[in-house]
């Protein structure tokens, strides 16, 4: 039979903060193109349309596993024009890839109002969360 761990609220929410307070001063890069299998990916062929910047503090402590950004430093003037597909966060360093997930209008892991980015134009968040999985 194979074993099924599951994490209590405690262990999920010191396993959420561990891993987002490393987005301090971090980025959200939002891009085009097919997203990697895993986060671990080099990216190939995909174009960075818009980079968001997190605070010193990047997110509220965790509660049930789920963590808030805190206010997100909205990119003032979009890199490229494409349709966004997937994001990734990174450490402040700009190199260390933290996760990424999906982009769409609804069912993304990060839900914008348009997925059609045009180059120059404001690109912005207003809310952004980090789940846990406990089990």
């Amino acid at each position: 039979m194979a074993l099924q761990p599951s994490l209590a609220n405690v262990a999920a929410n010191a396993a959420a903060d561990a891993v987002c307070v490393l987005a301090n001063n971090g980025y959200l890069r939002i891009y085009s193109g097919t997203q990697p299998a895993t986060a671990d990916t080099v990216l190939s062929g995909n174009t960075l349309l818009a980079e968001l910047r997190f605070g010193a503090t990047a997110f509220g402590a965790a509660a049930a596993g789920v963590a808030t950004a805190n206010a997100i430093t909205s990119d003032s003037s979009a890199d490229n024009t494409g349709t966004a597909t997937f994001f990734r966060v990174l450490k402040s360093d700009g190199t260390t890839v933290l996760w990424d997930g999906s982009v769409g209008t609804a069912t993304a892991n990060l839900i914008l109002n348009s997925t059609s980015i045009q180059s120059g134009a404001a690109v912005s968040i207003s809310s952004f969360t980090y789940t846990q999985q406990k089990s």
